[in-house]
């Protein structure tokens, strides 16, 4: 009997591979028989793969030498790369949204029907029905680099830098699945709630201990970690997802599940 959720035979293109998630991927990915994987970050990772190219995922130029320099057939393409608002506005909607969005379209060819695109978001774009007009706005250009990163600076986003990021990731997930099934590539997301990493700290420095700490108290009480997030990754990437698309795939132990039905503690952060 075949298992539906090996990689035997499949050649991966991971995101961000050398620390947090990537590299709880990665482990992932090898433990399933991956065939080849290639790996795009600008720091080598330690954990198995076959190809490194050093990529500045926040440089057009890059992203697009990258998407030149990567052997087809892509079976799986894993956009999992990250920053939070510790860099520049700039450089988050640069990483976790143009070079996303920039790869996924530049790849589509070499993806073989029932292959698959997976983003990394986070629930901290699940805020985007407050702002969707403005984020099909930004998607309606395109992706087009220098014109998105000038509408940027142009408009008042109403949020941080990195929530916006995730916003648009979570719509464009959405927006480009049916283009993509028509190719027979399903594309889908995971949005996980914080992550025990290092870009932790980015984050309790940008939104607070206080905010992570509820976060993860109103979950189950700990930090989803790499290898969790990981294998949700790998499952959505593998034949055992083959009829998931178009999805945001909530991994928050419930945390929105509880805030949608009124069962989270908000007077914990007041």
């Amino acid at each position: 009997m075949s298992n539906p959720f090996s990689y035997e035979d499949k050649r991966v293109v991971v995101t961000g591979g050398a620390t947090g998630v990537g590299a709880g991927l990665l482990d992932v990915l090898a433990e399933q028989g991956a065939a080849h994987v290639t790996v795009l970050d600008v720091k080598e990772p330690n954990g198995p793969h076959q190809t490194f190219l050093q990529t500045d995922l926040s440089d057009r130029a890059a992203v697009d030498a990258a998407i030149a320099a990567i052997d087809g057939p892509v079976h799986a393409l894993f956009n999992n790369a990250g920053v939070a608002d510790t860099m520049p506005p700039q450089t988050v909607i640069s990483v976790n949204y143009l070079a996303l969005r920039k790869l996924s379209e530049g790849l589509l060819e070499r993806i073989p029907e029932g292959g698959a695109i997976v983003n990394t978001a986070s629930i901290a774009g699940g805020q985007w029905p407050q702002r969707l007009e403005m984020i099909n706005e930004v998607l309606d250009l395109g992706g087009d680099w220098d014109v998105t990163l000038a509408w940027l600076d142009a408009h008042d986003i109403g949020t941080a830098p990195y929530f916006f990021s995730k916003e648009l990731v979570q719509v464009y997930t959405m927006r480009s699945s049916r283009p993509t099934m028509a190719h027979g590539v399903r594309t889908n997301s995971v949005c996980p709630s914080p992550i025990d990493t290092p870009l932790l700290k980015d984050f309790r420095a940008t939104m607070t201990d206080k905010i992570i700490d509820w976060n993860i108290e109103q979950g189950n009480g700990r930090a989803v970690t790499p290898r969790e997030v990981g294998l949700v990754l790998a499952f959505l990437g593998s034949d055992a997802a083959a009829y998931v698309n178009g999805v945001n795939l909530l991994v928050d132990a419930g945390f929105t599940a509880a805030m949608t039905t009124g069962q989270v503690d908000f007077a914990a952060i007041s």
